[in-house]
């Protein structure tokens, strides 16, 4: 009789793992609106997206700092960072390829700047009321940090 070593790496019969991105976004808010972005990228229907700054965590960049960046390159504007609002997890397809994404949310204060002064992966960056972002934003998990941002800012105020 052959035994099977744990050790076979075979992969018959076995679903291949799918590849993993990190990124990490900003929740910028003041006085009752929230920072939303409109990327060049379009969505996977070819529709315009409304949603808020975020990218890939950079080599050695915490996911901390890849937010903060982003806020900075994205939305034009410097903002301080407050608290982790959650992680929002999501499949899609590149290249015929499985790519499981996870994207930290963190709810950031305004501290200054210019949402004109964005980069060129934008086409806009405005400042959106709370509620209207709730319901207005294109992905469900951006509405849901949306929503967890109005319940930090309600109980820190």
């Amino acid at each position: 009789m052959t035994r099977r070593r744990s050790s076979d790496t075979s992969t018959e019969g076995r679903e291949e793992r799918p590849e993993q991105e990190v990124s990490a976004g900003g929740v910028v808010v003041r006085d009752g609106a929230v920072m939303v972005i409109v990327p060049t990228r379009r969505g996977a229907n070819g529709q315009r997206v409304l949603g808020l700054p975020k990218g890939h965590v950079d080599p050695g960049e915490t996911a901390e700092q890849a937010a903060t960046r982003e806020v900075r390159e994205e939305a034009g504007i410097d903002a301080d960072l407050v608290e982790k609002l959650g992680d929002v997890r999501y499949f899609y397809q590149r290249k015929g390829k499985r790519i499981l994404k996870r994207v930290s949310f963190y709810l950031f204060d305004y501290r200054g700047g210019d949402p004109e002064d964005h980069d060129d992966e934008v086409e806009e960056a405005r400042w959106m009321a709370l509620d209207e972002a709730g319901r207005a934003l294109t992905y469900a998990g951006e509405r849901e940090m949306v929503e967890r941002a109005k319940s930090a800012v309600g109980r820190d105020r």
